[in-house]
């Protein structure tokens, strides 16, 4: 075989991932803030979580629905954070298959934040604006259903990408300047033309933004609205908090995911250093914060979080102590009511 026609037929099928490529030395120091974001994602949302699975008063479906989207947050945080923590120490290769199927697992989580939120503000506004037929129109089959059809929507839409990713040919470096497979990235290695993979990306991209988007500040203006009509000043006030907390978590993740695709745009005028930040904003920044805004702010959930806590206090408040013992004694010879305390 000639070596012209090997040229064109070269494909890189296994790559190395190098965040940050601008720091050559000590690169193992950049495990340490990333491990303890990761630490932090783990434990935060697992407990949110753990928490409505135990708590019977939070299988609702406001709060099934929160489960769902910090168990998809914590998904995609672990397709990229241990590759990309163990890649600071010279563990840093991975095939093209692999690169292929993170791809598809980052994405589709995602596409599915989308869904759930959309679905999140759905519920608050047949709750906030048709209150009296909730629990007939919010019913379990129906969320099924719709994140069933979020699923197969995802799919229809990231299946495209992996597969023109993956009929590409990379032969002009297999060094992945990026600490995980992020399409356009990936594209910049790839020999031969890449319009179609770049009009597939930007498709996907503006359809999710624009369609899901669209709905959810179409139905939380709707919320707003009602909630302002509510004569009642209490409920009025507690519509609008449990709405701020979801729009919170809704800015957070479109909001960083804006910033992300704006600076891919201008990619060839900033270092690579700066774009693996901004995407590492995108990627860590709203599932660190989300379970604290849930815990925080959702009044049920943070007093279940604290119900062990209070209880343990209450048990030392009340914890037999000898004055105790005598003071119960002494108000149990003139009150025959009064019981000493366990």
């Amino acid at each position: 075989m000639e070596p012209s026609s090997l040229n064109q037929t070269f494909s890189y099928t296994e790559f190395i991932l190098f965040a940050f490529p601008g720091v050559s030395t000590s690169r193992y120091l950049l495990a340490i803030p990333f491990s303890s974001i990761y630490i932090i994602i783990l434990i935060s949302n697992s407990t949110i979580i753990c928490q409505i699975i135990m708590e019977k008063t939070l299988h609702t479906p406001m709060y099934i629905l929160i489960s769902l989207l910090l168990s998809v947050n914590l998904t995609c945080s672990t397709s990229l954070l241990p590759k990309m923590i163990l890649s600071f120490f010279g563990v840093n290769q991975i095939s093209l298959f692999g690169c292929l199927a993170q791809m598809f697992s980052v994405y589709s989580c995602i596409m599915m934040e989308s869904i759930l939120m959309l679905l999140m503000a759905f519920d608050r506004y047949i709750a906030i604006t048709r209150p009296l037929h909730y629990w007939e129109i919010i019913t379990k089959n129906l969320l099924v259903t719709f994140s069933i059809n979020g699923l197969i929507r995802n799919c229809f839409l990231v299946f495209p990408l992996v597969i023109l990713s993956a009929s590409m040919r990379y032969c002009k470096s297999n060094i992945i300047p990026h600490f995980h497979c992020e399409n356009q990235v990936l594209l910049q290695l790839a020999c031969g033309d890449i319009s179609k993979n770049l009009v597939t990306g930007l498709f996907v991209r503006t359809f999710i933004t624009v369609c899901d988007v669209t709905i959810i500040i179409i139905s939380y203006l709707q919320i707003l609205q009602t909630a302002m009509k509510i004569a009642a000043g209490s409920a009025r006030k507690k519509a609008l908090h449990t709405c701020s907390t979801h729009i919170m978590v809704v800015i957070t993740t479109y909001l960083t995911g804006l910033l992300a695709s704006i600076l891919y745009f201008i990619s060839s005028t900033i270092s690579y250093n700066v774009q693996n930040l901004c995407s590492a904003v995108n990627f860590l920044f709203p599932p660190t914060v989300n379970p604290f805004i849930f815990g925080l702010r959702i009044t049920k959930i943070k007093e279940s979080l604290l119900k062990p806590w209070r209880k343990k206090s209450k048990a030392i408040l009340i914890r037999p102590t000898p004055n105790n013992i005598m003071m119960g004694y002494e108000q149990g010879r003139t009150k025959k009511d009064v019981h000493l305390p366990a």
